[in-house]
């Protein structure tokens, strides 16, 4: 196939052949051609809805509908040439599909637009896309929920500031996490509802003059209904953009989960060790073995912030309705998608391989000073001011740090120089074990609550 302009479906206007560098320059045949799957749908629910309304005969739109299943079969076996002078999926497959059934298949894109066809592909592709991700995410749940339930009374140490803080059990830190990924669950369910509105019919901006039948395309295809604004409906990408900040969402939980993890596989905290297939060594070192995994997650978030800021940025400056800029919205779109998925799949497949040091968590928190907050409390119980039992309870620590000992080692005697409302029970909360099973309330890190936590999400991610 050459590249005249005659040759093009717009080339009647022009006089003379499109530029060699301005074919390779305006091209997205490259990266759109995964569309060509929903671009194939949108045609075959278009054709069927235009023979409804009497636009073409059946025998017409049974052959457009023929010859557009052969080219997917194409498509599929890898059979399909792509060719570059022919710019988008959408050309591609309407020039093919007139070279395989003549002039009948010129009679496919009567009453729509690339805008309106576009905008369709594409809401058919994310929609599919937030699907697979949605399961992604389910998959990553539950390999937390399962590690939850297997540490839910792990004790390890709470940090604020990077500082050990209080007591928490490890099923409780998991679960904190496993909560961050079922809020972005909710938002990209939230953002398939918005996304789920047919475009197809706006054409190229103003709708059309033929008598087509929009609802009827839309329950084909699955659409909860239609666009209601033909400018809006060719020009919107506010899902992509949407879609795009949940994707930055989820990266950000992922890359706080792959910090702390970084973190915990370290010689210095020794908390936790990865399977030796989900890590790499070093070229030099023979001893290493790093957490590449986590790393790589953390890194490929901000691939993903780019890609939101790149769609935030196309869209600002364009007046309604379609402008070509808008091809620029599928690069970003995609690398988004393929970037998520990929660091779901990897975090479904990195937790099961955990394993946890029981023991190195427990001494870091022993030795952290993380029951202070407990002895406040616990004089405070005993009729002291919140404010005054806090500054015993700093001298107290001052007093074990200057005698290397934790608040439980210290002695009865050695306590009550602080306060005369330190009596006997007072080491029941000092103790870690007491300390966590104190918290026994809704989101409190009590093994009880932690149990309970567990049982409710297991729920909400499988029922």
């Amino acid at each position: 196939m050459t590249s005249n302009n005659t040759e093009k479906p717009w080339g009647g206007r022009f006089s003379a052949p499109t530029d060699k560098f301005v074919e390779i320059f305006t091209e997205s045949v490259s990266y759109d051609q995964r569309l060509a799957h929903y671009d194939i749908m949108g045609s075959i629910a278009h054709v069927r809805m235009l023979a409804k309304v009497s636009v073409i005969s059946e025998k017409e739109s049974k052959q457009i509908i023929q010859g557009l299943e052969k080219i997917e079969n194409d498509i599929s076996s890898g059979q399909f040439q792509w060719l570059t002078e022919l710019e988008d999926v959408h050309m591609n497959i309407e020039t093919a599909l007139v070279e395989h059934i003549g002039d009948v298949g010129k009679k496919l894109h009567t009453g729509r637009s690339r805008n309106d066809q576009v905008a369709t592909d594409i809401r058919l592709y994310l929609r599919e896309e937030i699907d697979q991700i949605c399961e992604k995410l389910n998959e990553a749940l539950n390999a937390l929920i399962k590690l939850a339930k297997e540490q839910y009374d792990t004790i390890m140490p709470g940090f604020t500031h990077m500082q050990s803080a209080q007591p928490v059990t490890f099923g409780h830190h998991i679960m904190a996490w496993a909560e961050m990924l079922l809020r972005d669950r909710s938002r990209l369910q939230d953002c398939r509802k918005r996304l789920n509105l047919l475009p197809l019919g706006a054409a190229a901006l103003a709708g059309t003059t033929y008598p087509i039948d929009r609802e009827y395309v839309a329950e084909q295809l699955g659409f909860d209904g239609v666009t209601q604004n033909s400018l809006d409906s060719v020009s919107d990408r506010d899902f992509a953009i949407e879609f795009s900040a949940s994707a930055s969402l989820i990266m950000m939980h992922l890359s706080r989960f792959s910090e702390e993890l970084i973190l915990w596989i370290s010689q210095a905290n020794g908390f936790i060790d990865m399977g030796d297939a989900w890590c790499t060594g070093s070229s030099i070192m023979p001893q290493k073995k790093n957490p590449d995994i986590p790393e790589l997650v953390r890194g490929k978030t901000g691939r993903v912030y780019g890609d939101l800021m790149s769609l935030l940025t196309l869209m600002k400056g364009q007046p309604l309705a379609y402008n070509r800029d808008n091809q620029e919205d599928k690069e970003s779109l995609f690398d988004a998608i393929d970037t998520v998925k990929m660091c779901l799949i990897a975090y479904a497949g990195l937790i099961p391989t955990i394993t946890v040091n029981r023991e190195a968590m427990y001494q870091a928190a022993a030795e952290g000073f993380a029951t202070a907050t407990d002895l406040a409390d616990y004089l405070v119980v005993n009729g002291l001011a919140f404010r005054d039992a806090h500054e015993i309870v700093g001298k107290t620590v001052q007093f074990a740090i200057q005698h290397e000992k934790t608040l439980s080692e210290l002695t009865l005697p050695e306590l009550q120089q602080f306060s005369d409302a330190i009596k006997e029970d007072v080491f029941s909360v000092l103790e870690l074990e007491g300390s966590v099973a104190a918290r026994n309330h809704i989101g409190g890190t009590a093994p009880e609550q932690v149990k309970l936590a567990i049982e409710r999400l297991n729920k909400l991610v499988n029922e």
